[in-house]
């Protein structure tokens, strides 16, 4: 696995230079191989992965300010998120700026290659340093009094300071933020003291992106779309029961609907989706291959929580990074899209631009919008609760775990799946 972690370093709390290569753990094929086996079991004998009972969740759950409220405080304002791709900012002086859950975050790569994350409000006078978006550059220039600082987060330049009078640099650096560089991910808290032991948080799900070598992949854009609470959006990614009903014309007819496989890595979930061709499929294939074909015969949508969808596609790959608020009934969503290689000409880039239309296109209309009706319902008082089946067990799970999280009980047991 290929990990950064926080390590302290003057002007900006940055991840370590080094990045250590270790092979994918031992039987990770194999286990891949037993779900895919598992999901062939549900085709043919009609059912699907369940839990022991159906649950309900106050609908307030999804429409409560001061429930929100303590979602944002326990979960996103400490946990890592999902801030960019190694694919985004590849090269020594690359960097992001963004909108992190209503914060400025400017993230940089050094000249040593390892990656600072820090506020991106100059020191002076709280101006905001660099708009959002990509570049490169060895260092920033506030645009309203135009102190510089180093990518690294260090003051390096006080406009006039004779007539401005003494300033110590050392104490105006840039607000650092704990970082962290993983399977092609660079994580970021917003919390200055939060704990980045990435490797502690993702668990068995850092496998899954070091199988695919994702910090050498081709960054190809994104789209932004909005939707309604977070925790509806997240709900989508979760199960398949809706294919038929909502997807009748886009993944329904390649997938099966309502026939779903879960496996848990802490609060972060692997969900397997059958493809209508996986008899077919498998069995044209020895059993020891079975599982290193995803996406011949089944696919999976992998969720770290808590802002994180991935599916792997042959074609492009899409990441969605999923930022709560700024109220209960809004999320903001950036699609992320990443390949193997990069465009092999004018004819191969115009056809990635096409795929990255169409897919943030399927996700609005046909999820996002039935998400934003959700929200509707659930703000009319219609219902006091919604109810999860056996067979969104992942749905189940996935609340129960945003739950035990915001009880902030010591004493308590994380669910299991």
């Amino acid at each position: 696995m290929t990990v950064q972690s926080s390590a302290a370093a003057p002007g900006a709390l940055a991840c370590t230079s080094n990045q250590i290569r270790v092979e994918v753990r031992m039987g990770y094929h194999e286990t891949i191989g037993d779900e895919a086996a598992k999901m062939l079991e549900y085709v043919e004998n009609g059912t699907t992965d369940s839990a022991e009972t159906p649950m309900e969740v106050p609908a307030s759950a999804y429409t409560d300010p001061a429930h929100f409220d303590r979602e944002m405080a326990t979960i996103f304002h400490r946990l890592p998120l999902l801030a960019a791709l190694t694919a985004e900012m590849p090269n020594p002086g690359d960097y992001k700026a963004m909108d992190l859950m209503g914060k400025p975050v400017l993230i940089t790569r050094r000249t040593d290659g390892s990656v600072a994350a820090m506020l991106n409000v100059c020191t002076h006078r709280g101006m905001i340093l660099t708009p959002e978006g990509h570049g490169n550059k060895k260092r920033f220039s506030c645009p309203y009094h135009a102190w510089t600082f180093a990518n690294d987060g260090k003051l390096i330049g006080v406009a006039e300071p004779g007539k401005f009078g003494p300033v110590c640099k050392e104490e105006r650096g840039l607000k650092t933020l704990p970082c962290a560089e993983a399977g092609g991910i660079i994580w970021v808290s917003l919390s200055p003291d939060a704990d980045m032991d990435i490797e502690k948080h993702l668990g068995g799900m850092l496998d899954d992106l070091d199988a695919y070598d994702l910090a050498n992949w081709h960054y190809c854009g994104s789209r932004r779309i909005h939707g309604a609470n977070w925790k509806i959006a997240y709900d989508g990614y979760l199960e398949g029961y809706h294919f038929a009903a909502a997807h009748p014309e886009t993944i329904h007819p390649r997938t099966f609907s309502n026939i779903m496989h879960f496996t848990a890595f802490g609060p972060h979930m692997r969900v397997g989706y059958p493809q209508v061709s996986i008899k077919e499929k498998l069995g044209a294939e020895p059993r020891e291959r079975w599982g290193h074909i995803e996406n011949s015969g089944y696919d999976f949508v992998r969720t770290i929580f808590p802002n994180v969808s991935i599916f792997f596609a042959p074609e492009i790959t899409q990441v969605a990074q999923l930022i709560p608020g700024p109220t209960p009934d809004r999320n903001t969503t950036n699609l992320l899209f990443i390949r193997r290689e990069p465009p092999r000409d004018a004819e191969d880039a115009a056809g990635i631009e096409t795929m990255m239309d169409w897919l943030s296109d399927v996700v609005d209309r046909e999820d996002y919008g039935v998400g934003l009706q959700v929200q509707k319902g659930l703000e009319s008082g219609a219902l006091s609760s919604v109810i999860f089946g056996r067979n969104e067990r992942g749905n189940q799970y996935f609340h129960k775990y945003v739950d035990y999280l915001i009880a902030n009980d010591a004493d308590a047991s994380p669910p299991v799946l």
